[in-house]
């Protein structure tokens, strides 16, 4: 559900006024206070780094990690380790301030200015996500242990798991607003201010909510999952839909939208989504069916055809539909054609062939056979339609290089080649053959593009 701070601001004072410590949990509100308390000092180290209130740090610390001195503000992991849940990547971390200080920038609570009960309630309610108003439910995470949470004056209920929520569980941990109004009862220097310094100043996440509604867009346009609520609040399954993107788009995971995200997510957004196809496969299907049926030497199997529109003749299902008919010795007759029932013997492989030659054909262009491809595309291509010219070429000038072998001195042609024959020894032994086999492949090259339809059609005589 999309929230605001502007629409629930009421609420948060309301609550915050309205709000008792149930008297089972007292005792365990005062002691919670008091050891937040007795660590001030930590705490103001940070609040001095990042103009955060300490009280506010101290009960993000009692939530997150019971106090643990020795954990990540940001997701309760150690702090020696690199965190591996969101947020991802953070860490280590040489002390708990460090880690703390890196938390809160990520947040966006660094340079915040409006300490007011409501705004504190708002990002104390967005550090742990607003999934609770989607059950109808005060957030726990605020208010557990007091009358604004569970039976018998409020509903109950706790997320015991990623999107599993169990109405009849009561969460047993102390909000944050229950041990902030047990440490305001200990140590009067606890104060909220009443707003912002400056009508015109905008708190930090009111500064980058723009970019996190963009980008909750854009993340819904690319497939998030579960689909974010496009409400310009960073909350968890933002951040999580944000580190899924990062690890398929092999940026750094971390689930904060840093410059890098941003603009992967946007350029990502811009790219057009070409939909899959989703018409009737049924046809298409059946078709595989009955080819698959052929192969094994049977007979389609019968059925009705719905009325469609027919297939192309050149479609790849077509052509080795009637390939295999052919090797079958059956007929599956072309859109538009009609076949003879009965092909004669040649006429049957010239089929074949042409099937074959049509499936083996690259962007409509003649492939070359085994004959006229046997040194490779390259070579075939370069001597194809010139390999008997070539040949015949090669024999007649060998047999005239061989009759002037006597005569090496003599001017003129038979000089040059005289000359010729005299450097290469042994010359018509060799070359003789090769134009011979030369021509010979020529020939049987173009026996086997008539056998593939491929001869060009003879030139016209005037």
């Amino acid at each position: 559900m999309k929230v605001s701070f502007e629409a629930i601001k009421d609420e948060y004072e309301r609550n915050w006024s309205n709000m008792r410590i149930r008297p089972g949990r007292a005792d365990a509100a005062t002691e919670a206070a008091r050891k937040a308390i007795s660590h001030k000092d930590t705490y103001t180290e940070i609040q001095n780094k990042t103009d955060v209130p300490w009280w506010f740090v101290a009960v993000l610390h009692s939530r997150e990690s019971s106090f643990n001195f020795n954990t990540y503000l940001g997701n309760g992991q150690a702090l020696n380790r690199v965190t591996t849940i969101v947020p991802k990547g953070r860490g280590p971390f040489a002390s708990f301030a460090e880690g703390a200080v890196d938390a809160l920038r990520l947040e966006g609570f660094v340079g915040a200015r409006d300490w007011g009960i409501a705004r504190t309630m708002f990002r104390l309610e967005q550090y742990n996500g607003f999934g609770y108003r989607g059950r109808g439910v005060n957030s726990p995470y605020l208010w557990s242990g007091s009358n604004v949470y569970g039976p018998p004056e409020q509903r109950g209920g706790k997320f015991v798991g990623d999107g599993s929520f169990d109405p009849g569980t009561v969460d047993p941990q102390l909000g944050a607003a229950v041990i902030l109004k047990a440490m305001m009862e200990l140590d009067a220097s606890i104060t909220f201010d009443g707003g912002p310094a400056m009508l015109s100043h905008l708190e930090p996440e009111e500064q980058m909510a723009s970019t996190a509604l963009l980008m909750q867009k854009c993340l819904n346009n690319l497939g998030a999952s579960p689909m974010l609520d496009e409400d310009g609040i960073v909350g968890p399954k933002t951040k999580a839909a944000v580190a899924q993107f990062q690890q398929e788009h092999g940026i750094t995971e971390t689930g904060v939208l840093d410059t890098m995200t941003v603009a992967a997510i946007t350029r990502a957004a811009q790219q057009p989504v070409t939909p899959a196809p989703t018409g009737d496969l049924s046809q298409i299907l059946k078709r595989l069916e009955d080819l698959a049926q052929i192969m094994r030497g049977g007979p389609p199997t019968p059925s009705t055809p719905p009325v469609t529109t027919p297939p192309a003749a050149n479609d790849p299902i077509t052509l080795f539909e009637r390939l295999f008919a052919l090797i079958n010795n059956k007929t599956v007759p072309v859109s538009g054609t009609t076949n003879a029932a009965n092909p004669a013997p040649v006429d049957q492989l010239k089929q074949v062939v042409d099937l074959l030659s049509t499936l083996l054909n690259k962007d409509g262009k003649p492939v070359l056979g085994q004959v006229n491809g046997a040194l490779g595309e390259t070579i075939g291509k370069l001597l194809n339609g010139k390999k008997t010219a070539l040949g015949l070429g090669g024999a007649v000038l060998t047999a005239l290089l061989s009759a002037v072998t006597a005569s090496p001195n003599a001017g003129g042609i038979a000089g040059l080649l005289g000359t010729i024959v005299s450097a290469v020894p042994g010359l018509g032994q060799f070359a003789m053959p090769i134009s011979l086999a030369l021509t010979a492949w020529g020939v049987l090259g173009k026996l086997e593009k008539w056998a593939q339809g491929t001869a060009p059609p003879p030139k016209p005589t005037t």
